[in-house]
């Protein structure tokens, strides 16, 4: 067994804690060695780093009483959502003790007529939408992953719909959430617009557990559509692919998807979910709305593809080919394993503006093709957002060198095209040395300032987002 941070420090603070947990928690305050593995980093680059404890709330005052005795004793506190992040985000490179909400599922409320509703953080959201499905209302953010509302809200996720509905940023009105000293603080109101004083909310979406825990979150519904359509169309390469979604934005068609999967993706996805796709660079897209106006918007769509030289639109209308096709591009990740069995999946991601898009895939398959890797890409094209995973030999040096030249590249390349570093994976630990070169001295000092003056004690999810001081 690893030897970890509780291990090495003081024994006599780190037991009064764990045994203060233990009594106020039972059975649900556990330092088992299975279960604190399962919830250190699993499917990320990152080194996996287990906590020295986990604890399962099933209340804000359990989460308040949880972070007080932690807070007393310095002990660190790493916020747990689903574990489906991959930037390293939720390791314990101090150790400490491992906050999963997942027993916080309760639905506090729905508001039809306000389209918005409140939810605790262990909520997923395949099961908030399963529950709206018959009040005609749906959550729109879809990262792939059946991922916890909470650990969206930390990550800031967007995903496949992002280009239509936006990202978490976009679809949550205020929070309730547990401060490192153990107050509680709701963010904002459940009114659609506010001016008055501090945009709290969005402080705290993206800040990757840095600052404190999510406890309640009230979020923006939509109406399920009355019509969806949607469709894949082959592309002679991923240039055309590109610019049949960059034009398609620029010329106002509000389509609800465009994803992009290059040759190697579609052929994994073939093989994963038993499909026929020709294995060239593809589109899927998904237009909804009106029965009359989705067969505008493909009709209009369909032309744009044919002037870029793109294959036949071929469309799926029915229900189920649709969650088929959608079905595969979310597996798209798992997939890709079957293309080198035993190698270690590397997912990443840059997002950059949608004017550079095909330049920056264009210059990273060449990229792939001239360090000999077998890596596949698939991206939100939409908003200028891809992802790419290079598959790795763990046992060989070498492949580990140029993968990791690879992934350097790869950012350097979206900041110099005025990218980011993540458009929806995060920081974590992976990409915390690229944060000074993305946004400056000033800003990073700038959200240093802050989190030292909500967190002085550094307890909040140490080692993650922001670089520390040379």
């Amino acid at each position: 067994m690893a030897v970890t941070a509780f291990d090495k420090r003081p024994k006599p603070s780190f037991e009064q804690a764990f045994k203060a947990l233990s009594d106020m928690l039972d059975a649900r305050f556990t330092t088992n060695d299975s279960l604190r593995r399962q919830h250190a980093n699993s499917i990320a680059w990152a080194v996996s780093q287990p906590p020295d404890a986990v604890a399962f709330p099933e209340s804000e005052q359990e989460v308040v009483d949880i972070v007080r005795i932690c807070s007393e004793y310095g002990i660190p506190i790493i916020p747990f959502g689903a574990g489906s992040s991959f930037e390293g985000q939720i390791n314990a490179p101090l150790g400490g003790v491992s906050v999963d909400t997942s027993r916080m599922k309760t639905i506090v409320a729905v508001h039809d007529e306000d389209l918005d509703c409140v939810v605790q953080p262990g909520v997923t959201r395949k099961e908030l939408n399963e529950y709206l499905r018959d009040k005609g209302l749906f959550f729109p953010i879809d990262p792939g992953a059946d991922a916890s509302i909470g650990g969206m809200v930390g990550t800031r996720a967007s995903g496949t719909n992002a280009v239509r509905y936006g990202t978490m940023k976009d679809n949550v009105l205020s929070l309730r959430l547990v401060l490192p000293n153990g107050e509680v603080v709701r963010t904002g109101s459940r009114a659609k617009k506010s001016s008055a004083g501090f945009d709290l909310t969005r402080l705290f979406i993206g800040s990757e557990g840095t600052l404190g825990i999510v406890t309640e979150i009230t979020l923006r519904l939509h109406g399920i559509p009355e019509a969806i359509s949607a469709g894949y169309c082959s592309f002679p390469d991923v240039r055309s692919a590109c610019d049949a979604a960059i034009q398609t934005i620029q010329s106002g068609i509000p389509i609800a998807r465009v994803e992009l999967m290059d040759e190697m993706q579609v052929k994994g996805c073939n093989i994963y979910s038993k499909l026929d796709l020709p294995e060239v660079p593809m589109l899927f897209v998904e237009f909804q709305g009106t029965d009359k106006g989705v067969v505008e918007q493909a009709e209009r769509f369909g032309e744009i593809v044919a002037g870029l030289g793109g294959g036949r639109f071929e469309w799926a209308t029915a229900a189920e080919d649709r969650n088929r096709l959608w079905t595969a591009r979310h597996d798209a990740f798992w997939a890709c394993n079957v293309l080198r069995p035993g190698a270690k999946t590397v997912a990443t991601d840059v997002c950059v503006p949608l004017s550079r898009l095909a330049e920056c895939v264009e210059a990273t398959q060449r990229d792939i093709r001239e360090t000999g890797l077998i890596a596949t890409i698939a991206g939100h094209v939409g908003d200028g957002n891809f992802h790419v995973v290079p598959l790795v030999d763990m046992d060989s040096e070498a492949e580990l060198a140029a993968v990791e030249g690879f992934l350097h590249r790869l950012v350097e390349r979206a900041l110099e095209m005025e990218g980011t570093c993540s458009g929806e994976h995060g920081i974590g630990q992976m990409k915390r040395k690229y944060m000074l070169e993305e946004h400056g001295d000033a800003a990073i000092e700038l959200m240093r300032t802050i989190k030292e003056a909500i967190d002085p004690g550094n307890i909040m999810n140490p080692g993650k987002l922001i670089p520390e001081r040379l």
